[in-house]
């Protein structure tokens, strides 16, 4: 084994674990371990070579953290006789997974080949990891009360390489699912928002999940952390995009169709449409994702709720996707972001 196949086999079993969480059912379950399980080997072999370096090397040690992360990722994936405990232990798992995604990007300076793995994959290139900012601290940032990785109510910010304190750059803000956590979520976006000169705001609820019929209660602290964003970098609030995932979906429609909401664009997946005021619709843009396989969130509500939106006023695009159960498309990021920047376009030539 050489430096270039540990890269390419901490590359593989990354993809293959995002792979499987891409297809993550329930009924399925079994299947997706057994395809991970087919990493370990690698990843030992991996382990194996990197012990036989300098083991005070910075570089060694990160990449040994990330094989040790990978590896506990996919013995714990769905490790469970029983269906509802192994798709617990599949989510525990892909903690870890994030962990390693961590590990990996703090490396992407050094290993072009992991530099890669985290861009979008139109805009690849071995050039990219440049500095363009002056003044301003780029990279991943965790902010919280204290040092506890999943402590809630924090925030995770991650301000691209490229960004310029004499240009204002768009902003995604991504919630996560319910009993999720934002330092998690924020791997959902980070390859999109870096390759497309995106800040990546990815806030963690106050209790398990979001305060969903009471959005003021996570607004509060959400819009304080955002203040704190805001002061850090120039920011174009004109072009924020407010994502979610299932509650996290549900809690950013309702936050946008919120009185004095700062959001105009929303692209929600998985999710349900919590009641809300007919009067705060216009002039709202709407991108909802949804899969036909949704066990949690059937499809048909979805449906529904995409006509109650549009009868009200809404410029409401709805896709569905035909393979998906309830999880995370992450492909599609590339469609959202395209229709974002179109409708936002639109709306700035029409000012």
């Amino acid at each position: 084994m050489t430096h270039q196949d540990v890269s390419s086999t901490l590359i593989e079993a990354a993809a293959a674990f995002d792979a499987a969480m891409r297809r993550l059912n329930p009924l399925v379950l079994s299947d997706l371990r057994e395809e991970l399980l087919l990493h370990i080997e690698p990843l030992q072999e991996a382990r194996k070579f990197l012990h036989t370096g300098n083991q005070e090397d910075d570089l060694n040690k990160g990449r040994l953290r990330a094989c040790d992360f990978l590896l506990a990722a996919i013995r714990n994936f769905a490790n469970e006789e029983d269906l509802q405990a192994a798709y617990i232990a599949a989510l525990r798992a892909a903690r870890k997974h994030c962990r390693a995604l961590e590990a990996l990007f703090a490396l992407c300076g050094s290993f072009p080949d992991i530099n890669r793995y985290f861009l979008e994959k139109p805009v690849i290139s071995d050039a990219f990891h440049q500095d363009y900012s002056l003044n301003i601290e780029t990279g991943l940032f965790h902010i919280g009360h204290n040092q506890n990785l999943h402590a809630r109510g924090g925030y995770s910010l991650y301000i691209p390489d490229i960004c310029s304190p004499q240009t204002p750059a768009p902003l995604i803000v991504a919630l996560h699912g319910g009993y999720s956590h934002g330092r998690d979520f924020l791997w959902t976006w980070l390859a999109h928002a870096r390759s497309r000169g995106y800040i990546l705001f990815a806030p963690t609820s106050a209790a398990m999940s979001w305060s969903i019929g009471h959005a003021a209660t996570d607004a509060q602290l959400l819009m304080k952390h955002l203040d704190e964003v805001f002061a850090r970098i120039p920011v174009d609030r004109s072009r924020m995009l407010l994502s979610g995932m299932s509650d996290g979906g549900t809690y950013a429609l309702e936050l946008a169709l919120s009185s004095g909401s700062l959001f105009q664009y929303v692209a929600s997946v998985a999710c349900a449409l919590a009641p809300f005021d007919s009067r705060q619709v216009e002039d709202k843009h709407i991108f909802w994702i949804h899969g036909a396989q949704d066990w949690i969130f059937p499809v048909s509500n979805a449906v529904n709720a995409g006509k109650q939106l549009k009868s009200a006023g809404a410029d409401i695009r709805m896709k569905i996707i035909p393979d998906l159960s309830h999880t995370y498309p992450r492909e599609e990021n590339s469609v959202i972001l395209d229709w974002f920047e179109n409708v936002a376009g639109k709306q700035q030539c029409l000012l």
